[in-house]
């Protein structure tokens, strides 16, 4: 009875396990309005799209591109925040004043490093955020680390 038991136990677990590395990534997009900018300060690194509507065909295209590979995003510690009421006047947009589509990069240290009126790629964004110093630092010090 224990082998038998032991047997459909670990049968369990592996199945836990496959079902675990088969579920997608994704990175869900977090209001603007319930964050403010300064709550993500050296940690992550936001990417903030505006509109004036969210039917706006580039702001839907924004977040299908940003969609498509969040591995890479996660990667780099990219948090996606949306803002599509001007009237809301959200901290980011308060702060990074944007006018109709916008997306906006900053680094972990609260810089704008980015300002794009056109919606960008993964790959695009992705190879802008690895030529910042701090990422670059990020790798450096990983390279140590592992070393």
């Amino acid at each position: 009875m224990k082998p038998l038991l032991f047997v459909i136990l670990s049968g369990c677990l592996a199945l836990g396990a496959v079902a675990q590395e088969s579920a997608p990534v994704t990175l869900e997009p977090i209001p603007a309005e319930t964050v403010e900018l300064d709550d993500f300060r050296w940690e992550k690194r936001p990417v903030v799209v505006f509109a004036d509507s969210p039917n706006d065909p580039a702001f839907r295209t924004q977040l299908q591109y940003l969609a498509e590979d969040p591995d890479e995003l996660i990667k780099r510690d990219v948090v996606i925040l949306t803002d599509t009421d001007p009237s809301a006047l959200s901290d980011a947009r308060r702060r990074l004043r944007p006018r109709g589509f916008s997306m906006v990069l900053l680094d972990k240290d609260g810089a704008v490093k980015l300002r794009k009126p056109l919606p960008w790629r993964v790959r695009e964004i992705v190879r802008a955020i690895d030529k910042f110093p701090l990422r670059r630092e990020e790798l450096r010090m990983k390279r140590l680390g592992d070393g």
